[in-house]
């Protein structure tokens, strides 16, 4: 009797082995946040730094470098101009923002999958830029379009993430003039989550408008925002042609961009918390309401990337609470705009996915769900101060987010989650293993990692006592095995296929 007993919990124990290891293509919905935001700053701090900020823009200025078209239509919005100084009026770059809209949808070729940004939402993308990868088995090095393709398809089997992003690494074997082609093509094909443009050169955002117009159809994209490209402004307060000429694309397509002051404390912006948030704040307003001008109604996000650096070497340094703080106060500022926020990601600048990278990881990802952030921008694969797109790291970092979404959802306090049943079924002195309150809810009461070990020592030592990164390893061999390419119709990858063949043909290799 014992021994039908066991195999039947041993049939059982099977079956749900069986089911833990079956493939699964879930992807959770974006994060809607049911927790406060945390606040650093006094409302007294707010209008200070808000008064400051405005009388930068107006005693200062910012500069538009080599873009009549920006400097005309400041000088038409009744700013000041002196050469490429634009000097803003206080109150006009507020005035200019209000039209901006306080959240939006992008929308996914799968619409299950589309995002709303803005408003409690957290959205997750991942890393962003970095000329060099890495991986156990061949260190740091280049990346390469292999490399690209095969963080895509991470992305997308990666339950926890909402978003494909955009360059989740620079694939070097490609023309510089040509790359943008292929990476939009892999996010297209290879992934249905929604995802970025190019914002390298103008052409190249047209290029991004135009095969979104090949994917979901050219009305529906005037109409519907389907990208959330990045737009940064080359702190201190100065707006380059190239990126200001993507943001004239995007605007006046109706695509979303997230306007970016870039920080480093001590090199780009002032050393104190107060006078960074004031700088930010500053270019953030002239950013968001040049793109206003463009088009009333544009979509866009203000955003805040955040790091100082180490007095000794003057490389950046990431999970500090210097940066805590400034990513908790611009995110106050941000929502007294009345705008979508962005911020944060899995930051660090250790060399390898080791104790100082989870460390550095932890504060930052926690720090911007707590700051109120609505897009996080390299939410996971980040290393080595954003130079490495690392593939351990990425579904380290990518399972960790799990974290994220159950924090989010605060305390439930119905019927269920009191569990008074459960209390008096269990009385004083017994265990709740078996009661029916867990019998009904140990599937979905605790977050569980499918990346770290929790086995017991004589297990984890018998199974080669791995450390987190070898596991990592083994999770990017099988989620990369597992992979399915979502189904698209033949006639749009045909499309897509012909107008990239074309867009290459037309001029020669460029790799500066």
């Amino acid at each position: 009797m014992a021994e039908r007993a066991r195999r039947g919990r041993g049939g059982g124990g099977a079956a749900r082995r069986a089911e833990r290891s079956a493939i699964s293509f879930e992807t959770a919905r974006f994060i809607e946040r049911n927790i406060p935001n945390f606040e650093v700053l006094t409302a007294e701090a707010l209008e200070v730094i808000e008064h400051n900020a405005e009388t930068i823009l107006e005693e200062v200025g910012v500069n538009f470098l080599s873009n009549p078209t920006a400097l005309e239509l400041w000088r038409n919005a009744g700013a000041d101009l002196d050469g490429e100084r634009v000097r803003i009026p206080r109150g006009l770059a507020r005035k200019l923002c209000a039209t901006a809209p306080s959240q939006y949808t992008q929308h996914a070729r799968n619409p299950e999958r589309n995002v709303v940004v803005g408003g409690k939402n957290l959205v997750l993308a991942p890393v962003y830029g970095p000329p060099f990868v890495r991986d156990v088995a061949g260190g740091r090095r280049y990346a390469t379009m292999e490399d690209f393709n095969k963080f895509v398809k991470l992305g997308y089997m990666s339950k926890w993430l909402h978003h494909s992003g955009g360059t989740v690494c620079e694939p070097t074997d490609i023309a510089v003039n040509k790359r943008h082609l292929d990476m939009l093509y892999a996010h297209m094909t290879l992934s249905d989550k929604p995802f970025m443009g190019s914002v390298t050169e103008p052409s190249r955002a047209q290029d991004s408008v135009d095969m979104c117009g090949l994917l979901f159809g050219e009305d529906f994209v005037q109409q519907n925002t389907v990208m959330t490209s990045l737009i940064n402004i080359n702190s201190p307060m100065t707006f380059d042609d190239v990126m200001m000429g993507a943001l004239e694309v995007y605007a006046k397509n109706n695509q979303a961009c997230i306007i970016s002051p870039f920080i480093v404390g001590g090199a780009m912006a002032p050393v104190s918390v107060a006078g960074t948030l004031t700088q930010v704040l500053a270019e953030a307003l002239a950013g968001v309401a040049y793109s206003q001008l463009l088009r009333p109604g544009a979509p866009v996000i203000m955003g805040a990337f955040v790091t100082s650096i180490d007095m000794n070497s003057g490389a950046p340094t990431f999970g500090t609470p210097e940066a805590a703080h400034i990513t908790y106060g611009a995110g106050q500022l941000a929502r007294r705009l009345n705008l979508p926020y962005r911020s944060a990601g899995s930051f660090c600048g250790s060399k390898l996915p080791d104790a100082q990278a989870a460390y550095e990881t932890a504060n930052s990802l926690n720090m911007g769900l707590l700051a109120g952030v609505n897009f996080m921008l390299h939410a996971c694969g980040w290393l080595e101060g954003g130079l490495v797109s690392s593939f351990e790291k990425f579904v380290m970092d990518a399972d960790q987010l799990g974290t994220l979404h159950h924090i989010a959802r605060g305390v439930e306090i119905d019927d269920n989650a009191q569990a008074m049943d459960a209390i008096r079924e269990v009385g004083p002195g017994g265990h709740y293993l078996g009661c029916a309150h867990t019998q009904a809810n140990f599937k979905t009461a605790f977050w569980k990692s499918d990346l770290l070990d929790y086995k017991p020592f004589e297990t984890w030592e018998d199974e080669g006592a791995r450390d987190t990164q070898t596991l990592a390893a083994l999770r990017v061999e099988k989620m990369l095995a597992d992979y399915q390419q979502p189904a698209l119709d033949p006639a749009i990858r045909e499309s897509l296929d012909a107008y990239v063949a074309q867009k290459k043909a037309a001029e020669p290799d460029s790799f500066m």
